[in-house]
């Protein structure tokens, strides 16, 4: 009996290491499409956003995997505790890559649409510059999520506001083109909808992150940031 006992013990760690290495996988193809969707974008390479918008089938299949293993864990396995904590927030966490390799189809979309971008320098090094810190902040959390660590997913949150800020730069200097020249309109729309698509990849991070705050202390980030905040 003890014999057996163990083997479904281990059993079941297995289960839960498999999750966790799914939700790494998933979150590596996450950012690859967001890399070389903003890629396809800025050099309106045609070829290159026609591969993201396959690639996003991959990534729903992927999400699709893991909510069929951690129901299946759920159901056999009736996790308490953490263990159960665990299995939620994969769902969750899944549910915001998924969301987040949507956005990265956006980005493709849209590189499909526009036919020159005879912006200034100044755009360029801004959508970089964004994907970039769009990027960081889902690595970030989701180091976070998978190393339990609520310092520095706490830490991810609170950089959100540096992507909000780049979005609100972007979103005023793509209205300025516009104002300048009409002609600019059709474009500049299209990349009002980019700039959008990578601030929300922003907001995915944070859901992440907050996922792996509860994840650790069994605890809701927001509702502690409210209650320490003064009233």
């Amino acid at each position: 009996m003890s014999t057996l006992n163990e083997h479904i013990v281990s059993s079941f760690e297995d289960e839960l290491t498999n999750l966790n290495k799914s939700i790494s996988e998933m979150g590596g193809m996450v950012e690859q499409a967001i890399t070389e969707s903003a890629n396809a974008l800025l050099r309106l390479d045609h070829q290159k956003a026609q591969d993201v918008r396959q690639f996003d089938r991959k990534i729903d299949e992927m999400q699709q995997r893991i909510n069929d293993a951690a129901v299946s864990i759920i159901a056999r396995r009736q996790p308490m505790a953490a263990d159960l904590r665990m299995v939620v927030t994969a769902i969750q966490v899944a549910n915001d890559l998924e969301r987040t390799g949507d956005m990265a189809k956006q980005l493709a979309k849209r590189a499909l649409q526009i036919e020159t971008l005879g912006l200034a320098p100044k755009f360029y090094n801004g959508v970089k510059h964004m994907t970039e810190l769009v990027a960081r902040q889902l690595k970030m959390a989701l180091d976070a999520y998978l190393a339990r660590d609520s310092k520095a997913a706490v830490e991810v949150c609170n950089r959100d506001d540096e992507v909000d800020a780049l979005h609100t730069s972007l979103f005023r200097e793509l209205l300025t083109y516009m104002m300048e020249d009409p002609r600019n309109i059709t474009q500049c729309t299209h990349l009002l909808f980019c700039a959008k698509s990578l601030e929300r990849v922003g907001d995915h991070a944070t859901n992440i992150a907050e996922a792996a705050y509860y994840l650790e202390t069994g605890l809701h980030l927001a509702a502690e940031a409210q209650q320490r905040s003064p009233r």
